[in-house]
């Protein structure tokens, strides 16, 4: 039985599904979508070669980012934790995780779940972290849960600051793409 997206798993039978924020996703598809008309304009307008490069080389990165942040997921399931990423999942047993640490630099927290031969990180960029942190520490035997990882569990912090650097960037990206249009401000 498979719970609605960030959903907590009624039992530990069910399966709860975590992606990454929407509040992230949309200003930074947006200055996806802006870099990507700003150069379709230089084209047009037949700009220099330089500025062809330079917003080529910026489509780039930011098109990998939402790539990869829009297919991230991290699934809750009976026996084992899977993150799902563009192109390649990883998942790691409940009873083969051998520590879960957690670091917390500022508003970011990372939580690490390690096993002999693997480990995953996840970060707060999750909606609903704190579920999806519980839900985590709800499977895993308590002796391999770090006191910092419990401190962490019990007041996850919240990031905003992503978000708000990306909405600048998508605000910055309109400003320059009607400058390119229109010739002023």
């Amino acid at each position: 039985m498979s719970q609605a997206q960030n959903d907590p798993p009624a039992s530990p039978h069910d399966t709860a599904q975590f992606r990454i924020r929407r509040a992230f996703l949309l200003p930074l598809g947006l200055l996806l979508a802006l870099s990507v008309a700003l150069l379709i304009v230089t084209l047009l307008q037949g700009q220099s070669t330089g500025k062809i490069i330079v917003l080529s080389a910026l489509i780039i990165p930011v098109a990998g980012i939402f790539l990869e942040s829009a297919t991230r997921s991290a699934e809750i399931g009976p026996e084992a934790i899977t993150i799902h990423k563009f192109l390649r999942n990883r998942s790691l047993r409940y009873d083969e995780v051998t520590e879960v640490e957690a670091v917390v630099v500022k508003k970011r927290a990372f939580l690490s779940i390690s096993s002999e031969a693997h480990f995953l990180i996840i970060s707060n960029a999750y909606t609903d972290f704190p579920t999806l942190v519980q839900s985590l520490l709800s499977h895993v035997p308590d002796e391999v849960v770090t006191e910092q990882a419990r401190k962490m569990a019990a007041d996850p912090p919240v990031k905003s600051s992503d978000i708000v650097s990306c909405w600048i960037a998508t605000t910055l990206m309109a400003l320059i793409l009607a400058v390119q249009l229109y010739g002023r401000f």
